[in-house]
Order: structure tokens, then C-alpha cells, then sequence
């Protein structure tokens, strides 16, 4: 039965990602399109982590009342829904209601995160790192795929006479219904209600100890690794998009390429994705806490080169996959972590509020990544973020 959790739930992501990478990655143009000045693009990478940030909580509260297949494709159905608000806010050219369908849009990436941490609801102890990874892996195809479908996507737009950069939002809509079907129709029985039912251990199910649901907010106050493991996930996004968003801002600024710049967020892609087996697997061989600190050195790593290389283009690159490396090693175990942290009758909720504030905490150090580019430079940006670096290693090592 995991197996074939596994094995639909990365259906559904390869066809998620195609969702969310043929439309989030023509929302910077298109709202410097509608607002007429470039001065808004980065609105649309902000509004897309709100989104995610708000969302996460409502279904995650929906699947611990209707369960993982209801919660998921309702989210990919609100992620629909905000691409027709897109399009028609394109249609009549206005900025706010652009920003709204955006935010809509956001779901996308929450039910991709709810997504994983539905891997471990029926995983065994051993196996929890990897089936997670398999699930996060899969998103590796639709990011890459989804992006080149802008241009037939842009062909199909101008054919029904719609708004500039609006096609690929149909190639993404159609994408996130096939997913919603493939949840809708392969998550029987519900993993995480045929879970709730009983804890899964080592000899098979064993009934709960307490089947009554708590507050998310409530049991990251009461578990230590709860907040270690939040901590790690909200921290690392905040280091790993304040730098990627800055990225092509700085290349640029220094007379890089437009394909420098797409070869380096390529990289980047990789590295946040196309490892996770190996990681998963190195997390469930050694455990979770050693890789989130390997993921940690790797993005101390990234950073450092970051400083000492801002002016050197190829090392900026080099520097950006191994911040993709670095975050995905952290999030992947940090992420096994929260699933530790509570028995599985509790999980929806703490992965709810995991989800919530690691999209703040991504959404936030997008935006003040920008001033702080703006004052002290980019080996400036990368210097200020060491300090989550080490706030995240102080909070590991110095667990009881």
C-alpha cells in the first residue's frame, strides 16, 4: 500500500510541478506587463509564498478532517482557480487582481509541500527519508518540463486570443486537474486516515495512545524537536531564496548573460531536487539530524563562495548549486524531522504550521533581500545570511 502511495504521489507532483512551472515562471513578466514598470516583477515570486503560507494551514486542517486525497486536490483546484483569476485580470489590465490570482495560485506550492510529508504517513521508521525523497524528486521533472512549455504555451494564447504571456496559465490549469484526478482517484484508501487509525511501528499497525487532535501552534509550543525542526525548515528557505532571488539581479548587474543566468538557476534546480533519493536515503542510514547539519556545511559552503567569488560569474553558479544542494539536504531531513516529532494522528497540523512559516520565512527574506543587495552588495547579502546558518547549527548541536 505505501508503495503505490509512493508511486501516485509522484504522479501527481511531476504533473504539479508542470502546473506551477508553466505559470509562476511567466508571472514576473507578466505583471511588469500589467503594471507597466519592472519595479513589480519580484511581486509575483512574493505573492506566490504568501499564498503558500496562507493555504498551508487551511489544508492541512482539511486533511486531518477528510483526509490526504480530499486536501490535495482541493489545493490543486484553488491553484486552478487562481490561474482563470490571472487571465482575466490580464484580460481587463489590473495590477490588484493580478496579485490576488497570484496569491490563489500559491496553492500550488502548498499542496507540493503537503505532498511530501503525505509519503511518510504510512512509511516505517526505516524508510521514511527515502519514500519522502522519491516524492520531492519527482517534482524534479515538472520544474524542469514546465518552464519549456512556455512557449506552445504562448502559441495556444495567441490562437484563443488571449492577453500576452496568459497560455501557459491553460497548460498549467490543465496540469494541476490531471493531478487532482490522480489524487482523487489513486489515494484509496486515504493513507493518512487509514494511519489515524493506528501508529505504524516496526511490527505493523498498533492502535493511537490519544485520538484526539491538537492544535499545530500548540504542539510546536510542546515539542522541542517540533521547533528544531521548523526552525531548520524556516531558516534554510529564508537563506536559500533571499540568495536565488537576488541572483540574477547581481549577474546581470555585472553584465552576465541572459543565459548565464538561466544555466545558473538551472543549476540551482538540480541541486534542490535531482539528489533527493541519495539524501533520503542518507537520512533514514544515519539519521536526520546528521544530514540537516551536512546541509548546513554546504550552505555555509555556498555562502562563503558567494563572498569570496561575487564578481567571478562561474563561481556564482557554482555557489548557487550548492545552495540548492544545501537547502535540499536540510528540508528533505528537517521535513523527516516534523514527522518524528508527533505521533501521525497530530502530523497534518504541526505540517501545516511548518509549511505556513517556512513560506514567511521564504516570502520575508525575499523581500529584504533586495534593500539589503541594495546597501551592502551581494557578498554582503551572502555574509548576512551565515548568521541563520549558525542560528540553525547552534539549535541542532545544542539539543538535549
Amino acid at each position: 500500500m505505501q508503495r503505490k502511495v509512493v508511486r501516485v504521489l509522484a504522479l501527481a507532483q511531476i504533473l504539479g510541478g508542470i502546473g506551477t512551472g508553466a505559470t509562476m515562471s511567466l508571472g514576473a513578466m507578466l505583471v511588469t506587463d500589467v503594471s507597466g514598470s519592472a519595479a513589480w516583477s519580484g511581486m509575483a515570486m512574493t505573492m506566490g509564498a504568501l499564498g503558500a503560507a496562507l493555504l498551508a494551514m487551511p489544508l492541512a486542517h482539511l486533511a486531518q478532517a477528510k483526509g490526504r486525497r480530499i486536501s490535495l486536490s482541493t489545493g490543486a483546484w484553488i491553484a486552478v482557480l487562481g490561474g482563470v483569476v490571472v487571465i482575466i485580470a490580464a484580460g481587463v489590465r489590473s495590477l490588484p487582481l493580478l496579485l490576488v490570482g497570484m496569491v490563489l495560485m500559491g496553492s500550488g506550492s502548498a499542496l507540493n509541500l503537503q505532498a511530501r510529508f503525505a509519503a511518510t504517513d504510512l512509511a516505517s521508521e526505516a524508510t521514511r527519508g527515502r519514500d519522502l525523497s522519491h516524492v520531492v524528486w519527482s517534482t524534479t521533472i515538472g520544474a524542469v518540463v514546465g518552464p519549456n512549455l512556455f512557449g506552445p504555451g504562448e502559441s495556444l494564447g495567441e490562437s484563443m486570443g488571449m492577453p500576452p504571456f496568459t497560455g501557459g496559465f491553460i497548460i498549467g490549469g490543465i496540469a494541476q486537474l490531471l493531478g487532482a484526478a490522480v489524487y482523487l482517484g489513486g489515494l484509496r484508501p486515504d493513507p493518512l486516515l487509514f494511519a489515524a487509525k493506528g501508529q505504524r511501528t516496526a511490527g505493523g499497525i498498533q492502535p493511537q495512545t490519544d485520538g484526539t487532535s491538537v492544535g499545530g501552534f500548540r504542539l510546536l509550543r510542546s515539542s522541542p524537536g517540533a521547533k528544531r525542526a521548523v526552525l531548520t525548515l524556516a531558516s534554510s528557505h529564508a537563506v536559500m531564496v533571499a540568495l536565488m532571488a537576488m541572483t540574477p539581479v547581481h549577474l546581470t548587474g555585472h553584465g552576465a548573460s541572459l543565459t548565464m543566468v538561466g544555466l545558473t538557476i538551472s543549476l540551482h534546480v538540480v541541486g534542490m531536487f535531482a539528489f533527493s533519493p541519495a539524501l533520503g536515503y542518507l537520512t533514514d542510514r544515519f539519521g536526520a539530524r546528521i544530514v540537516v547539519l551536512a546541509g548546513q556545511a554546504i550552505l555555509l559552503g555556498a555562502l562563503v563562495l558567494a563572498i569570496l567569488g561575487s564578481h567571478n560569474d562561474v563561481l556564482v553558479t557554482v555557489s548557487l548549486g550548492l545552495l540548492g544542494l544545501g537547502w535540499s539536504a536540510s528540508t528533505l531531513a528537517g521535513s523527516a524531522m516534523v514527522s518524528q516529532a508527533v505521533e501521525s494522528v497530530h502530523r497534518p497540523r504541526l505540517q501545516g504550521v511548518s509549511d505556513s512559516l517556512m513560506n514567511l520565512a521564504g516570502a520575508a527574506g525575499g523581500a529584504a533581500a533586495g534593500p539589503v543587495l541594495a546597501n551592502i552588495g551581494f557578498s554582503g547579502l551572502s555574509a548576512v545570511l551565515i548568521t541563520l546558518v549558525a542560528v540553525t547549527v547552534i539549535a541542532q548541536i545544542g539539543r538535549k
